[in-house]
């Protein structure tokens, strides 16, 4: 004689939950792992591309005013300056969220901060930046040099990293150009650069 054993509903429903149960923890820790596995990937591979830093170089200055009272000098000035941007990096693209630009003279600004649009610079690709600098009644030393003028052109801003998916968290950078242009007149003449000065970026 044998002995049926039968399942309550109650021990079906159980062993359901538990199913599920598994079920469910096999795709967490799926789904963990294959996005631990993915970062350390990508983190991996950034160490292996290892960015380089952006290059910057000043390719065009035009003073189109430029007016330097006395005796106590003070500095008007609308300056147009072309920088060249180049992303120097394979397989890395840059987005520039912020990107500020002023004029300085002495070390000291004569002009405030002016704003360039946010863009994104692919691998190894080169961009044009322009941008419109005015200056309003700034002090400069009175030994200003007759005969030129030297400029500070200074970018601040912040960039992210893009590797394939990837995008980093946001880095502050500086950018430094200098320019040295010819003074003759000192009221509302017109100077202008157009060789190309290397800029240096620091992070």
């Amino acid at each position: 004689m044998s002995i049926i054993h039968e399942k309550s509903p109650k021990h079906c429903a159980e062993k359901q939950t538990i199913k599920i149960l598994n079920k469910s923890k096999k795709k967490l820790l799926f789904c963990a792992s294959t996005c631990f596995l993915s970062i350390l990937c990508l983190i991996l591979l950034c160490f292996i591309l290892h960015p380089s830093n952006p290059h910057f170089s000043l390719t065009q200055v035009d003073i189109n005013h430029l007016n330097i009272t006395s005796p106590s000098p003070f500095l008007n000035s609308f300056i147009k300056l072309t920088l060249l941007s180049t992303n120097p990096n394979k397989g890395i693209g840059i987005y520039y969220d912020r990107f500020l630009l002023h004029a300085s003279y002495n070390s000291h600004s004569i002009t405030p901060d002016t704003s360039v649009p946010p863009f994104f610079q692919d691998h190894q690709q080169p961009n044009l930046l322009n941008a419109s600098l005015l200056g309003n009644h700034h002090h400069v030393d009175p030994s200003l040099d007759a005969e030129k003028l030297p400029l500070g052109f200074i970018a601040t801003g912040s960039l992210r990293w893009k590797v394939g998916n990837w995008i980093s968290r946001r880095h502050g950078f500086s950018v430094d150009c200098g320019t040295v242009l010819p003074l003759g007149r000192r009221d509302s003449i017109l100077l202008t650069s157009k060789q190309p000065t290397v800029c240096s970026t620091s992070f």
